[in-house]
């Protein structure tokens, strides 16, 4: 049996330069009604997104969830945690693909040097989910603490 399930629709209109797609349906329908587009993909966002953008919304928040984890396990949780994720669309053999996610996290937490620290980070990036699903991707992880 699962630990979760959660499902979300894009309806696609149009040909693919010109088109436009809406998310719809969500599990939580906290995304029902963002748009997305090639230009916001390959382009500018123009208000709009783009799989990209929600793989790395995924990603940061899985990662922060790990991390927090992690620390707690430490008995050092954290007092706050910036994660970034960066997602990469690049050609590969002439198709487009996701080859990277770049984390960027910035730690602040009490009673851990940077040693320490680090060896959480790698626990977290062991566990989080999302780093599994893209396990084909480069992933890298630059993490400090403040």
């Amino acid at each position: 049996m699962s630990i979760a399930d959660r499902t979300m629709q894009t309806t696609w209109e149009g040909p693919l330069a010109s088109g436009e797609g809406t998310l719809s349906e969500g599990s939580s329908a906290a995304l029902d009604g963002l748009q997305v587009t090639w230009a916001s993909r390959t382009e500018q966002p123009g208000g709009k997104t783009s799989p990209e953008e929600l793989a790395a919304a995924a990603h940061s928040s899985c990662f922060a969830m790990a991390l927090a984890l992690k620390l707690g396990e430490n008995n050092t949780p954290p007092q706050r945690l910036d994660v970034q994720s960066t997602v990469t669309l690049d050609a590969v053999d002439g198709v487009p693909t996701i080859t990277t996610s770049r984390l960027k996290v910035r730690a602040l937490v009490a009673g851990l040097d940077a040693d320490a620290f680090a060896a959480v980070v790698d626990e977290a990036a062991a566990l989080c989910p999302v780093s599994r699903l893209f396990a084909g991707a480069k992933i890298s992880v630059d993490a400090e603490l403040d």
